[in-house]
């Protein structure tokens, strides 16, 4: 059984260990925060084995094989890194890192090091994705033309959202979703993107992103992070339209034909909370000897930051980095 770690202790690490402490194929070992009594609490919480109030402490413990790092987007590249250079393979929350060249430079030192690492980013990894590229690879709509999609919460109080050194903004935090969404259904083969933001405290609150792909083919889409959004994406053929409840983690997907009859509906199956198939891939990647995932290769992982990158390019706007 592997033993796995957690790197942080907030919302989205309780999420995660909540999800492992339900799994047979790995222990929930280690907890590691800022703070030794946060990280005494989170593990009492959740039945970890052992907790430590710095990262450096944990990562020299050798019983830790897997850390997934759920620290703010500004922290994934130095966090990566240390984790690499300790020996433990890395599971990396999204937005990998805040831009292309460091994911670069972490994913060569992963392969130096011959240790997994991927990115978190767990629409990749769950079982809808495969159902809806089933249905257009059956040509159940026809051909597929263009898609619409969007995805916005209402994170007012969420502080690292609204803190540049944070790497905050909507495009990191929930437009990364966007980006992968249109990859996973058109591929790699993007010609022009072109987008547009509206900034609130020197953040980017709401983003409008239109991807041409290929052939004519469109994604048009919006993410916010000042709003709720239904979070819908629908997928237009010619023959039909897909619509899916809740990109980010789809609840239903429904196929309507060319007379806008709902033909059919199905539903994912029963999951932990949905992180789980990510863990998943890591458990047999690892087994396997694998240094990456196939349901998010390191080669998507630097197209998409790529792109993110070019967005802000347009913008005249540049996050700041941390040393």
């Amino acid at each position: 059984m592997l033993k796995m770690a957690i790197m942080g202790a907030g919302s989205i690490a309780n999420k995660m260990a909540d999800t492992i402490t339900k799994m047979n194929d790995v222990k929930a070992y280690a907890i590691a925060a800022r703070d030794t009594e946060r990280a005494a609490a989170f593990a009492k919480k959740y039945g970890f084995t052992k907790f430590y109030g710095s990262y450096e402490e944990m990562l020299k413990d050798p019983e830790v094989q897997l850390v997934y790092i759920a620290t703010p987007h500004s922290h994934h590249y130095k966090c990566a890194k240390m984790c690499l250079e300790a020996g433990k393979h890395v599971l990396c929350e999204k937005a990998f890192t805040v831009n292309a060249e460091q994911a670069k430079e972490i994913l060569k030192l992963a392969e130096e090091k011959k240790l997994l690492l991927t990115e978190a980013i767990w629409t990749r990894y769950m079982p809808s994705r495969n159902m809806i590229n089933k249905l257009i690879a059956d040509g159940t709509i026809g051909e597929v033309t263009s898609l619409t999609a969007n995805l916005g919460y209402e994170l007012s109080e969420v502080k690292r959202i609204w803190d540049p050194q944070l790497a905050g903004g909507a495009l990191l935090d929930v437009g990364v979703y966007l980006v992968n969404f249109a990859s996973m259904i058109f591929g790699e083969d993007l010609e022009h993107v072109q987008s547009e933001a509206v900034f609130k405290n020197g953040v980017d609150m709401i983003d409008n992103i239109n991807m041409t792909f290929v052939g004519g083919k469109t994604a048009s889409m919006q993410c916010n992070v000042h709003a709720v959004q239904n979070r819908q994406g629908t997928i237009f053929g010619t023959k039909g339209y897909i619509e899916i409840t809740n990109i980010n983690n789809p609840e239903e997907i429904k196929v309507f034909n060319d007379q806008y009859e709902k033909v059919l509906s199905c539903t994912p199956p029963k999951q932990i909370t949905g992180y789980e198939y990510e863990v998943e891939a890591c458990c047999k990647a690892i087994e396997e000897g694998r240094l990456e995932c196939p349901e998010m290769p390191h080669r998507e992982t630097i197209r998409v930051m790529e792109i993110m990158d070019e967005m802000r390019r347009s913008w005249g706007y540049e996050i700041p980095i941390m040393k």
